[in-house]
């Protein structure tokens, strides 16, 4: 498909209150709940907002799973995990606990083939994924609705990837 940008209200996304855990369903279904937003294959993606002792859930309807510490801490199966870390969970990875007032991006889905990541692009092609860098960074792709103000240009080399697997 071609890439494209669609904005989604806040106040349009799902949301739940449970145990010190505030929760927006940003895309896909999890929790009981379907978020408006046009997915192309099985997927969810959360925003978590959880107070210290909270435990959240991560669901185990898909076979790909991660979580994003953003701000704050957690605790899963007895190790500490802080800000800026990304776990990849495996099967038996559930369920985890804040240990400070934490924002944590809880997402997964189906496996659909192999893919390439350099910065924000992600493709099946490494060749798509050059092509798009090199429009991104000669200015021929079109900046995101309401996120138009400014422009990031791209980096030079990507981060290594960091994560943890249970």
């Amino acid at each position: 498909i071609a890439p494209s940008f669609t904005h989604y209200a806040g106040t349009n996304l799902p949301n739940w209150k449970d145990g010190g855990v505030v929760g927006h369903l940003i895309a896909g279904s999890a929790y009981g709940l379907t978020a408006g937003a046009k997915t192309h294959s099985p997927l969810f993606y959360a925003h978590l907002e959880m107070e210290p002792g909270a435990v959240a859930e991560v669901p185990d309807k898909y076979e790909e799973r991660a979580l994003y510490i953003a701000a704050g801490a957690v605790e899963m199966h007895g190790i500490l995990y802080e800000a800026g870390q990304m776990l990849v969970l495996g099967a038996g990875a559930s369920h985890f606990r804040a240990k400070t007032h934490s924002t944590v991006m809880v997402l997964g889905g189906e496996p659909i083939g192999e893919r390439h990541i350099f910065w924000n692009f992600v493709s099946s092609s490494k060749d798509r994924l050059a092509q798009a860098a090199s429009d991104w960074k000669a200015g021929r792709m079109k900046l995101p609705d309401a996120d138009d103000s400014e422009f990031i240009p791209l980096p030079d080399e990507p981060a290594p990837p960091v994560s943890a697997e249970k």
